[in-house]
């Protein structure tokens, strides 16, 4: 069973109204969390990506990527849950897992259930909410991850057009 139903929930895909890049975030992370993202990346066997700048390298230990000296590159690691969906994690300050995925990817039912599954992976493995803000309103999210619930829910109330 699905945990959102798109034609519930398809105005917080609208790259128009979010965004084309909604803000995700888990709060209160740590670098263990980070790692634990990490982690969970290899052993899905996720398709993955890590990259500074231009440099494509092996996904180093979260300690090592969040360690770096200030002014330095930031890094990026792209993961596709999917085949046909892209999650960037920026990997901002250890203290928030911050990622982002482009909405237009994420178009109906099928993608949805992509979405909420990898929000679930996350948060179950972190034992900690998954937000989406829309994009630069952070603070503000429309849906995540409940930890209680064990599913993606609804944080605010879709807008029918």
């Amino acid at each position: 069973m699905s945990d959102l139903l798109w034609d519930e929930v398809k105005c917080f895909f609208d790259p128009d109204v979010m965004g084309a890049l909604p803000d995700l975030r888990v709060p209160d992370a740590s670098v263990e969390d980070w790692q634990a993202v990490l982690d969970l990346v290899a052993d899905r066997g996720w398709e993955c990506r890590y990259s500074v700048g231009e440099r494509v390298l092996a996904v180093p230990r979260a300690e090592a990527v969040l360690s770096r000296p200030a002014g330095a590159e930031r890094p990026v690691l792209r993961v596709w849950p999917d085949a046909e969906v892209l999650v960037i994690f920026r990997f901002h300050a250890d203290d928030e897992v911050d990622f982002d995925v482009d909405l237009r990817e994420l178009q109906g039912q099928e993608r949805l259930d992509v979405f909420c599954g990898f929000l679930r992976e996350i948060g179950s493995r972190l034992g900690k909410p998954v937000l989406m803000d829309p994009e630069g309103d952070c603070g503000n999210p429309v849906l995540g991850y409940d930890v209680e619930a064990e599913r993606v829910v609804l944080l605010e109330e879709p807008q029918i057009r």
